[in-house]
């Protein structure tokens, strides 16, 4: 059995060599399924940086969560556990199926979606985001779209909170996924009508940025 991590970037490379940038992630997801490969992102506990914040949300009542390329599920299952409607996609079939499969009873609402191409009933639709090692997994090239489509998911006062791995400033992007953040690249995230909560700040192995971020704009009140 190949370990999934080393595999991805074999078929990441193909896939991008064929102009497919998205594509290997079902490919990756079904191949663990087969059982050729271990299964790509296999976790049920929800990522340290989701528990502590979380908590310092408030009240979840009526709010609308939604989790960024969910995976199999562990961050999505602890949202919609703390009391948030959640909402979790993911562009691969397979992993949406797993998650499904997983949680059956789930509140969650499992979707297949691209983050490039989101239903337009998406826009500025969700309380919280979260986009945690999602978007480092597309190319550079990719990430200013995928970076606005993650900020275009946040309602008015919603709040984002983003979780990517490091890169120096000086450092050249790797040759293969992850492709890491410089802090210049995770603050951008404010230059889509969202305002840094906190600075960025970088902890923890895998080193990693954490992120908050949020739509000044209030949602309509009553007139």
């Amino acid at each position: 059995m190949k370990d999934w991590d080393a595999e991805s970037a074999v078929l990441a490379a193909r896939a991008l060599a064929e102009g497919r940038p998205t594509g290997w992630f079902e490919e990756l997801y079904a191949a663990g399924e087969r059982g050729e490969t271990t299964v790509p992102w296999n976790r049920t506990a929800p990522a340290p940086q989701l528990t502590d914040w979380v908590p310092t949300l408030g009240d979840p009542d009526g709010r609308r969560a939604v989790v960024v390329g969910c995976g199999l599920g562990g961050d999505a299952e602890f949202v919609a556990a703390a009391g948030f409607t959640t909402t979790a996609f993911d562009i691969a079939p397979t992993a949406v199926a797993t998650a499904r499969g997983r949680y059956p009873g789930s509140p969650v609402d499992y979707r297949v979606a691209d983050l490039l191409d989101l239903p337009d009933e998406w826009a500025r639709a969700f309380d919280v985001v979260v986009e945690i090692i999602n978007v480092q997994a597309l190319p550079v090239s990719l990430r200013p779209a995928a970076t606005a489509a993650v900020a275009a998911l946040v309602a008015p006062g919603g709040d984002l909170l983003v979780v990517e791995n490091v890169r120096g400033d000086g450092d050249p992007p790797s040759s293969r996924p992850p492709w890491a953040f410089t802090r210049a690249e995770i603050t951008a995230f404010a230059g889509h009508g969202l305002e840094p909560v906190s600075p960025a700040r970088s902890s923890g192995l895998p080193v990693r940025w954490t992120a908050v971020f949020r739509r000044k704009d209030r949602k309509p009140g009553p007139e």
